[in-house]
């Protein structure tokens, strides 16, 4: 019970500070939600100085995450970063991540000062810009990378309503349209929002936070399903959530985004407490945020896995062809044939002396024998 209400205050006090963002700064910010009894990333004690991660250093976090050794062209300093962040056992591992980047927020690091509790997991990035960067892994077979991009709008009314019900609100559905009616939140600060469904984008920011809800709980059950198995592979839980992003383009607003930050909070305490509570605590959440431009809207992480080597075979030095093939055939069975024929007949000579052998002294098997 204290673990779940420590992860809902520390995802809302993510999110409530993700409500403060400027739109001058373009950094992006990270955030990592341990395990419980935090036995996954380090504290930090102080927060004077907000240190910073390269996107490189966070894909090399979130394979060390998963058990396994970060790339081997990680520089000493990235090395040096990454031990600040993570637990320094490296048989304790969660072999579990949830890694979800979510565009449209940025600008904390003047204001993550303030909060003494939850400061220690954040780390700033400095490459906003940056392409995209590969987390490494070495063996494909080893890791279950489930996605959490999959976005269908194909959805009820009930659906709707228990995914309201879900994170503390109401569904109001339209008697004559389905799928036309409005959604009721109340956020933690005593205000509410309303979205509705017959606007397109307030319509997608709902699908979005559904299909991000829906897609956690196939997760869960691919998960159980692994778990009856008798080698459990490690698995990256990643998506990227955009729907925030959409409607500050669409109302250009900072309160209308920062009411759909709160409501994201709200959703993503249910799913990481249902995720914690399904792999047993053995599950670190990564948060990337960044304000991104429309052509940026993709995922800035991608997964590989090292190439495997076939196995080489020794190839003979010149190619024979069907004329030659059928000549050693031929050979071959011949000699097989006679050897078969010469070993039948020897073994007919054979029976044939032992069962008409004469019963007579033999010199040589008696001749040390005296007989009367």
């Amino acid at each position: 019970m204290e673990f779940r209400v420590s992860v809902i205050s520390s995802l809302f006090v993510i999110f409530s500070l993700l409500s403060l963002q400027s739109k001058s700064e373009a950094s992006g910010s990270v955030f990592f939600i341990d395990g419980s009894n935090h036995q996954f990333i380090r504290h930090r004690s102080s927060i004077i100085e907000h240190p910073s991660m390269s996107l490189q250093e966070v894909g090399a976090s979130v394979s060390v995450l998963l058990g396994y050794a970060p790339p081997s062209t990680l520089s000493a300093a990235s090395s040096s970063k990454l031990n600040e962040v993570l637990s320094p056992n490296p048989f304790n591992r969660p072999r579990a991540v949830f890694l979800l980047e979510v565009n449209g927020v940025n600008g904390l690091e003047k204001t993550i000062q303030d909060n003494a509790v939850f400061g220690s997991s954040f780390w700033s990035t400095n490459f906003p810009g940056s392409d995209k960067v590969d987390i490494q892994l070495p063996d494909e077979n080893g890791v279950s990378v489930v996605s959490l991009d999959d976005q269908s709008e194909d959805c009820t009314d009930k659906e709707i309503s228990e995914f309201s019900s879900l994170i503390g609100g109401s569904y109001a559905p339209d008697a004559l349209e389905p799928l036309n009616g409005d959604l009721t939140i109340p956020l933690a600060n005593g205000a509410s929002v309303n979205l509705h469904m017959s606007k397109k984008s307030e319509r997608k920011f709902i699908v979005g936070l559904l299909s991000l809800s829906r897609n956690v709980k196939r997760a869960i059950q691919m998960h159980e399903d692994l778990s009856l198995g008798t080698l459990s592979p490690a698995e990256l839980l990643t998506g990227c959530f955009n729907s925030i992003k959409v409607l500050q383009e669409q109302y250009e607003a900072e309160i209308i985004a920062q009411h759909e930050v709160e409501l994201l909070l709200a959703t993503l305490t249910k799913i990481f407490s249902s995720l914690q509570e399904a792999y047993k605590g053995q599950i670190v959440g990564v948060i990337y945020c960044h304000a991104a431009t429309p052509q940026e809207l993709g995922q800035k992480f991608d997964v590989t896995f090292a190439p495997h080597h076939a196995a080489r075979w020794l190839a003979e030095s010149e190619a024979l062809n069907a004329t030659k093939i059928a000549e050693v055939v031929l050979v071959r069975t011949t000699l097989a044939w006679v050897t078969g024929i010469i070993l039948l007949i020897s073994t007919l000579i054979g029976i044939y002396y032992l069962l008409y052998m004469p019963l007579t002294r033999d010199t040589l098997l008696y001749s040390n024998v005296k007989l009367d």
